[in-house]
């Protein structure tokens, strides 16, 4: 069975920080990282963080090695502060990030299904369901979104700075995951969400959050949020109860490694030579079949579309001939399709002759289902 249902970055691309390591234990502050203390972030990583964001130091929490349990333990501090309560709504894209979807059903927080346009979420929608005073937050992948690759335009993202909504607990939970991970063109540039809606008079509203699991080491990364104080300090409240230290010997590590942004880009560049052939194939491949997918310029992943009713029949066409698929609905709320039609193809974490057959197997059971 070939496993394609994860965007995992290769083993190649994980060798790529095989020597990164420490040259000095202190940080540019005098503090010893292999001791207690630093809840905040050594001063260097923050600021390493803030230009990969585009945001102040002063706005940067750094964590530890997940994204995904940052953006759990936001919610639940939000859940169990009382900000947010159980059966509220959250406003979620779709298709989009599967393990999203799952933070919202273990919190009990009704999932409403945003459609997802080239340019974002569809904001037509977005501004009428933020009128619920029960919508309490909305997921979002701004760059290279999950699966199907979209950059929001930076009219969506004014919208979403602007809109009125009911709740005044209600926030833009906005996962960066992928903002330097382009293999075509350059990097998107899109406007800058904290900017946008401190400007509005929302200050409170976004909480973003970025990563370097798939820029260095998926499993010994460093993770940030970021926002502004009148949003960050509830979780700052929960981080002084809840650690007396990260591991900031891992963020020195990163430092060091990287440098700056000059740095990261550089290291990028090497990740895109990596994943853009395998991108590429599997376009070409989807094209030849006649199969309906987004083209992404960066990210992880390839959104295919099969005629109504057919993606489960697709992904089970798949399974017996050896190929297995994220399952089909998993890219919306509850693994529910309406249209039983989107599936996510996960190309990064193959190599050529395996995603080769991937492609061999999935492209013949469209061609089935197409007649």
């Amino acid at each position: 069975m070939i496993d394609a249902t994860r965007g995992k970055p290769h083993e190649t691309q994980v060798e790529l920080c095989g020597d990164m390591q420490l040259s000095t234990y202190i940080s540019e502050n005098g503090t010893d990282v292999r001791n207690y203390g630093g809840n905040d972030g050594l001063p260097e990583m923050k600021r390493l963080f803030a230009q990969l964001l585009d945001v102040a130091p002063q706005n940067i929490i750094v964590g530890g090695n997940s994204s995904l349990n940052m953006m759990f333990d936001c919610v639940a501090t939000l859940v169990m502060k009382g900000i947010w309560k159980p059966g509220q709504k959250f406003l979620c894209p779709a298709p989009g990030y599967d393990r999203h979807f799952a933070i919202c059903e273990y919190f009990d927080l009704k999932m409403l299904t945003i459609p997802m346009t080239p340019s974002g979420p569809d904001m037509d929608i977005t501004e009428e369901l933020a009128k619920d005073p029960d919508v309490v937050g909305m997921w979002n992948v701004p760059v290279f979104s999950n699966p199907q690759g979209y950059v929001y335009s930076n009219d969506t993202i004014k919208r979403l700075a602007k809109m009125p909504a009911a709740n005044p607990a209600f926030k833009l939970m906005w996962d960066n995951a992928y903002p330097v991970h382009q293999f075509n063109g350059a990097s998107p540039v899109i406007a800058n969400i904290l900017a946008e809606c401190a400007a509005c008079g929302h200050e409170s509203r976004p909480i973003m959050f970025t990563s370097f699991s798939k820029i260095s080491i998926p499993g010994a990364a460093v993770v940030c949020m970021a926002g502004y104080e009148s949003a960050l300090a509830v979780f700052r409240e929960r981080i002084a109860v809840q650690t007396i230290g990260p591991d900031k010997i891992n963020q020195l590590k990163h430092v060091q490694f990287f440098k700056d942004l000059n740095g990261i880009a550089a290291h990028m560049e090497k990740h895109a030579d990596i994943l853009r052939p395998k991108f590429e194939l599997a376009c070409q491949m989807l094209e030849a079949a006649g199969a309906n997918f987004t083209r992404p310029n960066g990210g992880y992943f390839i959104s295919v579309e099969t005629p109504p009713g057919c993606a489960k029949k697709v992904w089970q066409m798949c399974k017996d001939a050896g190929v297995l698929l994220t399952q089909a609905g998993a890219t919306f709320p509850y693994g529910m399709d309406p249209s039983d039609t989107n599936l996510r193809l996960a190309p990064t974490y193959l190599t050529m002759d395996e995603l080769r057959r991937v492609m061999e197997v999935l492209c013949a059971s469209i061609k089935t289902v197409n007649g």
